[in-house]
């Protein structure tokens, strides 16, 4: 059994070896690579990946990472495409294959399949002299001599450079498409960083819309929260806002005894209370709550009163 030290230097070892591995491909860029980037970003089509083993499971990676960044892919397994599969290929389409070797049995089957229907090929392999890489249009050439595994046997290096060579084939595209946060919100509307870039605070406000007038008794504004359940009210004057009672006004009014039966709203209220558009984005009133420690915010449409938004109503929403 080996010692907690001794895991941790294997540990280390490892994550060594493999940025070494890594920071060494930037070298091995070449003029393949952004003509390769510029065919993908010019073509009609659409990029689909093959590969077998560890590389099949690095192609459906770097699909998912292009079709979430607005580059349309497909996943294509290598034994499937002999079998069938290679019918999901377009006259518009380019291929790109993944492979450490470039010699396995069903790379040397079905690159000839894919050079017959015209379509062009990318080579990702470690082998630049490999039978893939000699067949291949353009070359990605992600190397890995050795992989972290002492009998040099599993995929470990050779996965994760492949991993990053996608990577920056997906960065680069971006780039070339200037896709912007917004673009990344439209094919991200399920998740929190989706909605962190497209759910607006009117999306998001509270049904209840607390209200009460300058002159409402005490009464009244206890009554006007208590019932609202958001633990505050606007005071308003013909739906121009003019301050905030919360909760915390009222316990603070009766801790100073400054409770009275001509206590008004407008005696207590806190004017020019924190304020939002209904159109600012509901990661922005969050940032605003969490700057000023509060939990509400008041809502407004050019100047006009249109409700609250509690802290509640956003986090529920899976936005932090």
């Amino acid at each position: 059994m080996k010692s907690s030290k001794e895991i941790i230097e294997i540990a280390k070892k490892v994550i060594i070896h493999e940025s070494q591995v890594i920071a060494n491909l930037s070298n091995l860029l070449d003029a393949q690579f952004s003509e390769a980037v510029t065919s993908i970003y010019q073509s009609p089509g659409r990029l689909i990946i093959t590969g077998i083993g560890k590389s099949a499971i690095i192609a459906n990676k770097i699909v998912a990472t292009l079709n979430s960044t607005g580059q349309p892919a497909m996943f294509m397994h290598a034994a499937d495409a002999i079998h069938g599969d290679l019918g999901m290929v377009q006259s518009d389409d380019i291929v790109m294959c993944i492979s450490k070797s470039g010699n396995t049995p069903e790379i040397k089957v079905l690159v000839p399949l894919i050079k017959s229907l015209g379509s062009p090929l990318i080579a990702m392999t470690s082998n630049k002299d490999s039978f893939l890489a000699e067949h291949a249009d353009y070359l990605f050439h992600a190397h890995a001599e050795k992989e972290a595994c002492p009998n040099n046997l599993a995929p470990t290096t050779s996965t994760t450079a492949q991993l990053v060579m996608g990577d920056a084939l997906a960065v680069a595209l971006l780039e070339l498409r200037k896709f912007t946060r917004s673009d990344f919100a439209k094919y991200h509307p399920g998740g929190a960083l989706g909605k962190k870039l497209y759910l607006r605070v009117g999306d998001v406000l509270h049904a209840e819309k607390p209200q009460v007038a300058l002159d409402a008794n005490l009464q009244e504004v206890i009554i006007e929260i208590s019932s609202k359940r958001l633990g505050a009210t606007v005071v308003v004057d013909s739906e121009e806002i003019e301050g905030l009672i919360t909760d915390g006004d009222l316990r603070r009014m009766l801790e100073i005894g400054g409770y009275t039966n001509d206590v008004l709203a407008r005696n207590i209220m806190s004017e020019n209370p924190k304020r939002i558009s209904k159109d600012a984005l509901a990661a922005e009133a969050l940032s605003i709550m969490e700057s000023y420690q509060i939990t509400q915010l008041v809502v407004e449409d050019e100047g006009r009163y249109v409700g609250l938004v509690h802290l509640h109503d956003i986090l529920k929403e899976g936005i932090l």
